[in-house]
């Protein structure tokens, strides 16, 4: 796992490319402690820089950016390839000769030897650019699932690449704000992809590579197999390949030469990985956990529970109000972006890094395939509420700020309908924020439809949003960069191709339930699991926020805050009227820079 950077350009000296990339390295350290490299070839006038987390070959055959055998192909690579052993037994087959351990190796001989085909081989979490000397091409290539993150620049014929957007700032490529940053974190709690904070900056679609040419041309390309459609109707076919696959998709993420260990926060979700990791683990597994002194959050019972299952180490941490105000500040810069997400996964990966641990397992995933948020539930009732008179919404927020996002329902638009079930503030009131234009701001959400066919409000459309909308924009994003800034890196095996692809072949009836969330999940590992695990009200990975921000004298000064709505809101803040997420980003809004 590593933090990748580079720069193509016309217009710039040598001297001027490697020092740009270099500095772009430099800001991205957090993430490569272990190593650093930089290759720039002179007739393509570009650099590739690379800062290395070493988990996979230890060694400095893992060095990068690495090169064929030719010095005619080089790559610079972040990320995990689980199935990169049976890639390496088949290249090897072909005639392949290795000279390392590394998957990134195996990155590098597939491409030799299938082209942009061998893509869609790679089942693991991964964002690497690699040069094709032969072909004078430069290509960007993100996972499926699009884990890691991706960010590219273009402007006058001049291609930059990071994994971090903060790396454009500091090597000076681009400082220019893209301000309508504002009214999507206000609405979603995030800036959602492709867009960032910065104009012209953009995430890589997830299954996508770009091809950039030497004549600064450039093309971005699909290279994901189309979906296979056939349902299972079977539950006990269904349970019986949950179950299997689940169980492989552990096994290979657990592949490491560097310590590895598991969050367990005493959920059905992070339960499961742990008790699975426990039975397939090719070294000491340690599990980590976080515990609060507001008994409401205390999750110890469950927690203990598991850890009483397994064998290894159990790392507890309490966390409290006075640890909040102490690293606010440095969860703020951790953020790269602002979002109203994340503060759980700094605080764990900060106490997994101290355990010694370079990698660690999450349950990060199950919900969204398997019906475990309220949304599931709530989003049949669309159907029905959209049948009224838009103004009866307005109506009805007038009286009381909790039916004010009945707004939304008077949007003919798929995110409007996302923002019913999760968004933060309706237009009007974004627009009173900010003081704008409240058509403006509709324009910002509502102006572009690139949405699917997303079909009838059942089960299978909330899942489509919580994947591609909250899962995308906000958690796979969060934990990248709040794990990263700890020099951790965090793997999600339910989001294994070969899992997901089986889950998304089972017919809805059988994958959700009405009456319990993730019921297949869990029935599908009944014997596993404790019974208080499972049969429980769901709490999810939270922490005691809501008191934590209403006692922070930074987000509750007013003065801090610009025109009278928000000055007001955060005034119903203080009096625990409004829910911390919507203070928070109002607090992020007033001070990102």
């Amino acid at each position: 796992m590593c933090r990748i950077a580079g720069l193509v350009s016309n217009r710039l000296t040598e001297g001027e490319i490697k020092t740009k990339v270099q500095t772009m390295c430099d800001s991205l350290q957090h993430g490569g402690p272990d190593d650093q490299g930089m290759y720039y070839h002179h007739e393509a006038r570009m650099a590739l820089g690379n800062r290395r987390l070493s988990i996979i070959d230890l060694s400095i055959n893992g060095h990068q950016p690495m090169a064929d055998d030719l010095k005619k192909t080089w790559i610079t690579y972040n990320g995990e390839i689980y199935n990169y052993r049976e890639l390496r037994t088949e290249l090897l087959r072909l005639g392949v000769k290795f000279n390392s351990n590394t998957d990134t190796e195996v990155v590098l001989q597939a491409y030799l030897h299938w082209g942009a085909a061998a893509f869609a081989r790679l089942k693991g979490m991964f964002a690497f650019a690699l040069y094709d000397g032969a072909k004078e091409q430069l290509l960007l290539v993100r996972d499926t699932n699009g884990i890691k993150p991706l960010y590219y620049y273009i402007s006058n014929g001049q291609l930059a690449f990071a994994s971090e957007i903060k790396a454009f700032k500091r090597a000076g490529l681009t400082n220019a704000t893209n301000e309508n940053w504002q009214v999507w974190l206000l609405a979603m709690g995030n800036v959602p992809e492709p867009y960032t904070t910065l104009k012209d900056v953009f995430n890589l679609p997830k299954g996508h590579y770009l091809n950039w040419n030497k004549n600064g041309t450039y093309s971005i390309n699909d290279y994901t197999a189309p979906g296979v459609v056939n349902y299972i109707t079977d539950k006990n076919v269904a349970e019986a390949g949950i179950n299997d696959l689940l169980q492989k998709a552990v096994t290979r993420q657990l592949i490491a030469d560097a310590p590895i260990g598991v969050f367990l926060s005493g959920g059905i979700d992070s339960s499961l990985i742990t008790l699975l990791a426990d039975q397939h683990k090719e070294q000491e597994l340690k599990t980590l956990s976080v515990f609060f002194d507001e008994k409401n959050y205390d999750e110890r019972i469950y927690q203990d529970t598991v850890s009483s299952k397994i064998t290894g180490q159990s790392f507890k941490y309490l966390i409290k109000q006075q640890d909040f105000e102490q690293y606010l500040p440095d969860i703020l810069k951790a953020m790269d972006m602002p979002t109203t997400d994340g503060i759980n996964t700094w605080f764990i990966s900060k106490y997994a890094h101290q355990a010694g641990l370079k990698a660690v397992l999450s349950g990060l995933g199950a919900d969204e395939l398997f019906g475990g948020y309220p949304s599931f539930d709530r989003i049949k009732y669309l159907q029905y509420l959209k049948k009224f008179p838009s103004w009866l919404g307005a109506i009805a927020g007038s009286f009381n700020d909790r039916f004010k996002k009945l707004d939304y329902l008077a949007y003919n638009h798929p995110l409007a309908d996302y923002l019913f079930l999760r968004g933060l503030y309706t237009p009007d009131l974004i627009a009173q924020i900010l003081d704008a234009d409240e058509l403006e701001v509709n324009n910002i959400l509502f102006g572009v439809n690139t949405f699917p066919d997303l079909g009838p409000y059942n089960k299978q459309h909330a899942a489509w949003f919580e994947l591609n909308l909250y899962m995308q924009n906000q958690l796979l994003r969060d934990t990248d960069v709040m794990s990263m800034s700890h020099s951790l890196e965090v793997r999600v095996p339910f989001l294994d191709e070969d899992f997901r692809d089986f889950v998304e072949q089972i017919d809805p009836a059988i994958r959700f339930d009405d009456h319990q969330p993730k019921k297949l999940l869990i029935d599908s590992f009944k014997t596993l699991l404790p019974e208080n695990v499972w049969n429980r009200p769901k709490m999810g990975f939270t922490f005691p926020l809501q008191q934590w921000m209403m006692n922070n004298k930074n987000i509750c000064d007013e003065s801090l805050y610009k025109g009278k709505s928000a000055k007001a809101l955060i005034k119903k803040f203080k009096n625990d009227k409004i829910h911390w997420s919507r203070a928070f980003a109002l607090y992020l809004v007033q001070t990102h820079v």
